[in-house]
């Protein structure tokens, strides 16, 4: 209901992060008629702290970096730079693992809704967000079931528009805002790619 402004845009894509946020994408791109994307995204994790996010990376290589965190754990450039190299290959796998050989569908010229099943730190969607703009889509819009106020904020200076529809304190957690928070499985990003492709077959590929 808060996104229903968009329905009906002949330009609109929604692209969800892998993978939590691929199946909430697709029922927001079917309620919507929307074409329907994964969007590639990995959090950049403290060492000895991995669930705490240092930043992200997004597909193109583009990192969004928490300097607060960085600089609060002293973590130094060269393991900032190895973690985001690690990252980087593992993104990449899991995007070939995701496609299966097709290509992922173009954002240059649309009106995107990026979702994810939530956001906690925020740097995962800010990676996505930056990675984005590097290919000029027309308008960047951001969905989440649930996020903390303040996120949603930071959030908000970076994309064009930011739908959080509850966003309860204190917050903790995303799975604590969830009745069934089981984890999406590769093959699920994959059979809702499949379902999604008799819709997209007709628009361009990226690139």
């Amino acid at each position: 209901m808060r996104l229903a402004r968009y329905a009906g845009q002949p330009d609109l894509l929604a692209l969800g992060l892998p993978r939590g946020g691929v199946p909430v994408a697709y029922e927001v791109a079917n309620e919507l008629g929307a074409a329907f994307d994964v969007f590639g995204v990995r959090k950049l994790g403290v060492p000895g702290h991995e669930e705490l996010a240092l930043g992200a990376v997004a597909s193109g290589g583009v990192r969004a970096i928490n300097r607060s965190v960085v600089d609060s754990f002293g973590i130094p450039p060269a393991a900032i730079e190895a973690i985001t190299a690690e990252a980087l290959d593992q993104l990449e796998e899991r995007e070939r693992l995701y496609r299966q050989g097709t290509e992922p569908l173009s954002a240059a010229g649309k009106t995107v809704i990026l979702v994810d099943d939530g956001l906690a730190t925020g740097a995962t969607m800010r990676a996505a967000i930056a990675a984005l703009r590097s290919v000029a889509p027309k308008w960047i819009a951001v969905a989440v079931p649930v996020a903390p106020s303040d996120v949603c904020a930071r959030v908000r200076l970076e994309a064009d528009d930011v739908v959080c529809a509850a966003q309860p304190e204190p917050f903790s957690a995303v799975g604590l805002w969830y009745e069934d928070f089981t984890p999406v499985s590769t093959e699920e990003v994959r059979h809702l790619l499949r379902l999604s492709r008799g819709r997209t077959d007709n628009l361009p590929p990226s690139g």
